[in-house]
């Protein structure tokens, strides 16, 4: 997918912003809006491959329930270019600092430079192997009952254990319908205590190896076990293996962190600051559980938080050449505004 409006920035040539903000999703673009609107100097670099595309529908954000993933990335786009923001289309491939701050190369060897940076590459998701589960991934496969489960309520939902999460997201969907069948499939044993509260709630527990998905006339109609016999399902409910995407970030000496519960993320302090200084995260790359209302909040977040720390810097630098004048000289005030 190509970006609208991109800016064009020719090899062996490096602009200067004041953030650069790597990954131009839903945090991405909420962060440059923010400091756009705050009069920063700042450029989005994005590859256009947003981690929800596959999906039909962005749900749970506030006024703009059930819209197009692609669709909100649009106005977002128009709003950030609205205020000055610059859009680039290309895939950040490394960092280093440099005199001003940070120097970021592209894959195609464009380099621009930054004093902050915002790195907002979300994650990639890891999926069960089993055949057909890629393939439907963002349809009838889903993995959140906020973004997926109104969509599926009063269905026959299947639930693919594949960690500790399975019997947590079973809980969650019985919560939409009565009708709920968790696949132990490869997972280990259910606890006495998970089983009960299976029981308890009617979710069906079905053991065995799953084989693969059926589909019919590009529906997806049940769950064939190792032994034969499907399961019929109109849905089905995965844990995938959450991986930050933070190579970017690697040779700054940022490695994502384990998390407690399965996958990697990239730690950050509340504001979404790193251990970097001058470089925050915000959205699916820090918080592997975010939406894309609370990812957008995220981007807001780290926007707010680079803006008062370039605030700071700029005035230290003021003072400083305030301090310097000398004596009796008429201080020279720019009526420009970065």
């Amino acid at each position: 997918m190509v970006l609208p409006e991109v800016i064009k920035v020719m090899n062996n040539k490096t602009d200067t912003y004041d953030v650069v903000v790597v990954g131009g999703g839903a945090a991405g673009l909420s962060g440059a809006l923010l400091l756009a609107r705050s009069r920063r100097s700042v450029l989005v670099i994005d590859s256009g491959e947003p981690r929800n595309a596959p999906a039909a529908a962005a749900h749970g954000f506030l006024s703009r329930d059930g819209i197009s993933p692609l669709e909100l990335l649009e106005l977002g786009r128009a709003e950030v270019r609205g205020y000055g923001g610059q859009l680039m289309e290309g895939r950040a491939s490394s960092v280093a600092r440099d005199d001003v701050g940070f120097t970021v190369t592209l894959d195609d060897d464009r380099v621009v430079s930054a004093r902050r940076l915002l790195v907002t590459t979300g994650l990639v998701d890891e999926l069960p192997d089993v055949p057909g589960v890629r393939e439907r991934w963002g349809r009838d496969v889903l993995h959140c009952p906020y973004c997926h489960g109104w969509e599926v309520r009063d269905q026959a939902v299947g639930i693919l254990a594949s960690g500790s999460r399975a019997v947590h997201m079973a809980l969650l969907f019985r919560q939409l319908t009565s009708d709920v069948a968790l696949f132990t499939h490869t997972a280990p044993p259910l606890t006495d205590e998970q089983a009960e509260q299976l029981a308890a709630r009617h979710i069906r527990v079905v053991t065995g190896f799953v084989e693969s998905l059926e589909v019919v006339d590009d529906r997806l109609t049940g769950v064939r076990l190792r032994d034969g016999s499907v399961v019929p399902r109109q849905a089905l409910v995965v844990t995938p293996r959450f991986v930050a995407r933070s190579e970017v970030l690697t040779a700054l000496g940022l490695h994502p962190t384990a998390h407690p519960f399965g996958g990697e993320f990239v730690a950050a302090d509340a504001t979404g600051l790193t251990q970097v200084p001058g470089v925050w995260v915000a959205g699916n790359v820090t918080d592997l559980a975010a939406s894309v209302v609370v990812a957008a909040a995220g981007g807001a977040s780290a926007a707010a938080a680079i803006n008062a720390d370039l605030v700071a810097e700029d005035t230290r630098l003021a003072v400083s050449a305030h301090r310097n004048l000398p004596s009796g000289a008429p201080e020279r005030v720019s009526a420009s505004v970065s």
